[in-house]
């Protein structure tokens, strides 16, 4: 079931309404331009008598009437808007979290509890889901029309998106970004399930690691927990509760450890260097695919903050 005429999420119906209210609005007014273009075009053509003479300089309750009304038409429909996308902006509370990671020509799905997709998203009706997007290669932006949701996946940079489907189903996804020569084929299908579907249908992916667990074993691979583990003799930073909290860098500056600082970190170690430690650790970069860097990701954001742990340096 492909519905792109009516919305089918939480969010559809009331962009769909600001969209027909500016619609029927911008209509209006160029109807009423265009009929007083023709007005003027017919009673003044040449030739016809009527009266020609300079109008009064000025009429007040004229210029205050077309400077008023419009002025508060659009400040109405800047405050409708702006409450509607601080709305689309804010990801409620218990939002599921799902990784996408774009890629010409497919949509790499993986989920936290470790099922993974391509070109196939399975969500639950009726809660939140939370997208958490990279590109492997060139921009690329995940539309699903139905949803009237739209962004843009960028290389090297985590973009979010939420929406939450109101009625089960089937709905196109689509790229809106050229991204190469096969762009009009990079199209994939988000299915809706009801919560109790859609919980067989995750249980269903067989002895599956969940995102953490495969974080950890690829943090103990390659080797990351010789220096960042308690025990270890090197000078690294803890790196249990890290995540969210703010970093004091070397260089005199702040910064908070959100999943963008915690993959640069990874793939660029030298770029923010925490005070007090030398820019010794090595870079990663071309050893990790973006979806190993969400998995060890998601292990780190798994880290509880041990009792007794020291502070950053200040």
């Amino acid at each position: 079931m492909n519905r792109w005429l009516f919305g089918a999420s939480s969010i559809a119906g009331d962009l769909d309404l600001l969209f027909g209210f500016m619609t029927l609005l911008s209509g209006i007014v160029a109807i009423g331009v265009f009929a007083a273009i023709w007005y003027f075009c017919i009673r003044y053509r040449r030739g016809h008598e009527t009266t020609r003479t300079l109008p009064r300089r000025g009429d007040l309750p004229v210029e205050l009437t077309w400077t008023i009304i419009p002025l508060l038409l659009f400040l109405g429909v800047f405050i409708w808007s702006i409450r509607l996308y601080a709305r689309i902006e804010t990801v409620p509370d218990g939002a599921m979290p799902v990784y996408i990671v774009a890629k010409q020509w497919m949509w790499k799905a993986q989920h936290a509890g470790g099922r993974r997709e391509i070109n196939v998203l399975h969500v639950p009706v009726g809660r939140p889901v939370q997208l958490n997007m990279i590109s492997e290669d060139v921009i690329h932006s995940f539309f699903v029309p139905a949803f009237r949701v739209k962004q843009d996946v960028l290389p090297g940079r985590y973009t979010q998106l939420w929406f939450e489907v109101e009625e089960p189903g089937e709905y196109d996804l689509l790229c809106a970004e050229y991204c190469g020569t096969e762009h009009s084929g990079m199209r994939g299908t988000v299915v809706a399930l009801q919560p109790e579907a859609f919980a067989r249908w995750l249980a269903g992916g067989g002895d599956v690691a969940d995102l953490a667990t495969r974080g950890a074993a690829l943090f103990r691979r390659h080797g990351c927990s010789g220096c960042h583990a308690p025990e270890s003799r090197v000078h690294a930073p803890d790196l249990a509760g890290l995540p969210g909290r703010p970093v004091q860098l070397a260089d005199g500056s702040r910064t908070v450890a959100d999943d963008a600082y915690l993959r640069d970190s990874i793939l660029l170690p030298t770029r923010q260097v925490v005070a007090g430690y030398e820019p010794i650790m090595p870079s990663f970069a071309g050893q990790l695919d973006e979806e190993d860097l969400l998995a060890l990701i998601a292990y780190l954001n798994s880290l509880e903050r041990r009792p007794g742990a020291a502070e950053m340096p200040p």
